[in-house]
């Protein structure tokens, strides 16, 4: 890596939600502090009109390179952390898995110093409050109704570092310990979850404001007996996760999410397992064994599908070349609107004077070329 004091991008294809221009960049400690069109004021590093995009932000990752954040070891955290930002990924949530609450907290103590170092955006709980009818890769052993009092515990440990928890809306407690959340500053996201139409409701009347990957770990749409995912995509206080790696949706339902929620309502994440960036082979998502082939992770008992091996680049192109998004919608559903989920669009998301300099420098491919996460390149174009 190589630290940028300050540097001008120029013969740049600048790429924001509102849409795409030529022109240049100044980035002056680790901010960038002048964005133009037409020829730069002065003489920069070139970029041969290629496209730049803001660093991709990633709400829902398990982890990578061998490195599993359930585990909250932080040294193979780092190394996953690392394989993303080399994708793309410059802001990034570590989500957790469903297990017994004492290692919950004490994992969610270890990254929350990771957050402290800035390597982290914050710690996502995605259980133990959920549906053992649709815990997914989930260990159904770990799961518990939800509990206004333990989750505070919980969110205790993780120091202010706490960014999102998924609950199932219809267990009991559920309600309440999304109001907590709310009101401790903690996204609540409705998923993994057998509720109905009305029960998801309710969870968003009490504040539930993320669908958790929609579609996957929920009762498919029915037209007598809609069930959460109508409930989500209809309500404009949701942002609904999807996982486009074309193993988890359907390319027709990847475009119905985004037809009807937006790129202003639409999340695309990872929601990737310590295997991504490595070979075919037997890993682990929390306690669980996972079998990885052709970069399909399932569990190892049923075959159940388990995380992803999926990449921010990835899904930036697959939204573009499968899902017929521009590239300012692409740059919407993997920058912008996550960044906003976060509560940090005054910092990142997009291209502007004042934000962070995470910069993704794509060739006409739309392959990563470059990285710049904070003014300092982790691949330089």
């Amino acid at each position: 890596m190589s630290i940028t004091a300050s540097v001008t991008l120029s013969d740049a294809r600048i790429v924001s939600p509102e849409g795409v221009h030529d022109g240049w960049l100044t980035i002056e400690d680790g901010r960038v502090t002048h964005v133009g069109q037409g020829p730069a004021p002065r003489d920069g590093h070139s970029l041969g009109g290629r496209h730049v995009v803001p660093g991709f932000v990633d709400i829902h990752n398990h982890g990578g390179a061998g490195g599993s954040f359930p585990t909250g070891d932080q040294e193979t955290a780092r190394d996953a952390i690392a394989l993303h930002e080399k994708h793309g990924t410059t802001t990034m949530v570590a989500s957790l898995v469903s297990g017994p609450v004492a290692g919950l907290a004490a994992a969610a103590a270890s990254l929350a110093e990771l957050c402290d170092d800035g390597l982290l955006a914050g710690i996502h709980f995605e259980g133990p409050y959920i549906s053992k009818d649709r815990c997914g890769a989930h260990d159904p052993a770990a799961l518990r109704d939800p509990s206004p009092g333990e989750f505070a515990g919980l969110v205790k440990a993780g120091r202010g570092h706490v960014r999102m928890v998924t609950i199932a809306a219809e267990l009991p407690g559920a309600l309440d310990t999304i109001r907590e959340a709310v009101g401790s500053g903690v996204i609540a996201a409705i998923g993994h979850s057998d509720a109905t139409f009305e029960q998801t409701q309710a969870g968003i009347e009490a504040g539930g404001s993320v669908a958790t990957h929609l579609y996957n770990a929920m009762p498919g749409l029915g037209h007598r007996a809609p069930g959460p995912i109508a409930a989500l995509l209809e309500d404009e206080r949701v942002t609904v996760e999807l996982i486009n790696d074309g193993v988890h949706v359907h390319p027709a339902m990847i475009k119905l999410a985004f037809d009807v929620a937006g790129p202003g309502r639409t999340a695309l994440i990872t929601d990737a397992m310590m295997a991504t960036g490595l070979s075919d082979g037997v890993y682990k998502l929390g306690a669980m064994d996972v079998n990885v082939a052709g970069g399909v992770a399932r569990l190892a008992t049923d075959g159940t599908i388990a995380g992803s091996t999926l990449t921010m680049d990835v899904a930036f192109r697959r939204a573009v070349r499968m899902a017929g998004l521009t590239l300012p919608e692409a740059v919407s559903v993997t920058s912008a609107t996550p960044a906003r989920v976060l509560g940090l669009s005054d910092r990142l998301g997009t291209i502007a004077a004042g934000k962070f300099a995470d910069l993704v420098v794509l060739s006409s491919d739309l392959e990563v070329e470059g990285v710049m996460r904070r003014g300092i390149w982790i691949t330089e174009p």
